[in-house]
């Protein structure tokens, strides 16, 4: 008995000669994806230059990319790109090069060097909220960045950087994070051209790298442990080597880390202040929890999982505001997803903002409920830090920072929107609020 053939593929409408889908992408890239699930089945072709992408919107053919398949893909041009913009990493490595990465790496995650991040992670957003004067309008992200930007710095550079190489270094972060996001969907000549954008970007890149490079090359003549994660990364050892990595290794290892983890952090936490400020019965629920674990005193590692209604709402706030738009990956040979075959080099994507929101896995997808994830299992759909192989190397450290930066600084201000005040959300590195103002207000007195 022949099986029949699986019904083609089709294109979304709208493509352009040579731009394919790359004008609508650039004015709503959030809502031409989103057009897409409404329009087209689970699987749907854009254009892109240079490739022919399919993007696939069905939950379970999702997994299927990322696990079953995921050993025998390649990346993809997102990935493809970040690599070539900030080196090569465990984040934009394939094969058995990100296996190699992901094994030298992984002591800088476990358990126990993680609870040690703790305090620091707690001492930098206390620093944060007590610049934060009663009165004042807040640029809720902008100061999210520098929190998540102060977070990381110091947990990777905790005992190897002076104050003021620690300011300029958190500078040129700053800039190479909000530049990566234009690069990576540009064609590859734009960054090629003599713009001032392009400038600073690559100045600041060389910076941050030339920072690294000097705390790397001080570390080691001292032959001092820090106990930082830098630290951690000199110790590392290639296991087909035995040797150390080497100094432009580790600051690839750094640089993609501060531009994937910030950005992201940033971005969940903005979210997270916004929706407790839209609904305060769940933000007087979170602050009775802290209350009674916390008893006034500081966060600590121990007090992480005890705490499961603000670990919700970080949980629902990374299903409704999820700050993934495009995932790639790329098929290297002929590869069969569903009843479809692919030939080699079509870049396959999905876009996790999208999928959240799908009313098909989530009911009243665009209602804020943290209490969707009280009973059961994450439906096949929930896919907050990826899945298989290329699952999120920093999903704990990620959810420890999320955790602690709010235990601290919900018990110590509250932040209030304008009323009638509503906050888009723009895709550029990650999805983030357009425009976040608050107002700062004491929390007690």
């Amino acid at each position: 008995m022949t099986l029949a053939a699986p019904p083609p593929i089709p294109r979304a409408s709208g493509s352009l000669p040579v731009l394919g889908h790359s004008l609508q992408l650039a004015r709503d890239n959030l809502g031409f994806i989103a057009s897409l699930r409404d329009d087209h089945g689970p699987l749907v072709e854009i254009g892109l230059p240079g490739t022919r992408t399919i993007v696939v919107q069905d939950p379970a053919l999702i997994r299927t990319m990322l696990v079953d398949l995921g050993p025998s893909l390649d990346k993809g041009r997102f990935f493809e790109k970040m690599g070539q913009l900030l080196g090569d990493s465990v984040v934009t490595a394939a094969g058995q090069s990100h296996v190699r990465k992901r094994r030298q790496l992984q002591p800088a995650f476990t358990h126990s060097e993680i609870a040690r991040y703790v305090a620091i992670m707690r001492q930098e957003a206390h620093a944060a909220t007590a610049g934060w004067r009663p009165g004042r309008r807040l640029d809720v992200r902008e100061a999210m960045v520098k929190l998540s930007l102060d977070m990381l710095a110091k947990t990777v550079f905790s005992g190897s950087l002076d104050e003021k190489t620690f300011s300029r270094l958190r500078r040129d972060l700053s800039v190479v994070m909000n530049g990566v996001g234009a690069r990576v969907m540009l064609p590859d000549w734009v960054e090629r051209l003599p713009l001032p954008a392009n400038r600073r970007f690559d100045r600041a890149r060389d910076a941050v790298r030339a920072t690294i490079d000097g705390a790397v090359t001080a570390l080691q003549a001292s032959g001092h442990d820090t106990g930082d994660m830098l630290s951690l990364l000199l110790r590392a050892r290639d296991e087909e080597t035995g040797r150390p990595l080497t100094g432009y290794q580790i600051c690839s290892e750094i640089l993609t880390l501060a531009v994937a983890g910030t950005e992201t952090t940033a971005s969940v936490l903005s979210w997270v202040l916004y929706e407790l400020a839209r609904h305060p019965d769940i933000e007087s629920r979170v602050l009775d929890e802290l209350d009674e674990v916390l008893r006034g005193e500081p966060v600590t590692f121990d007090h992480l999982t005890r705490l499961p209604h603000l670990n919700r709402v970080i949980t629902e706030t990374l299903r409704l505001h999820h700050t993934g738009w495009l995932v790639t990956r790329r098929t290297v040979t002929e590869t069969r997803l569903g009843p479809w075959t692919l030939p080699p080099g079509t870049e396959l994507a999905y876009c996790q903002h999208a999928l959240h929101r799908d009313p098909g896995i989530f009911p009243d997808p665009l209602t804020f409920d943290p209490d969707r994830h009280r009973d059961g299992s994450p439906p096949a759909g929930f896919l907050p830090f990826g899945a298989g192989k290329h699952k999120c190397i920093g999903d704990r450290f990620a959810l420890t920072e999320l955790v602690t930066a709010l235990a601290t600084i919900l018990p110590e201000v509250r932040l209030t929107l304008s009323p009638g005040q509503t906050v888009t959300p723009v895709a550029r590195a990650t999805v983030r609020p357009r425009r976040l103002i608050m107002t700062v207000r004491p929390r007690k007195g």
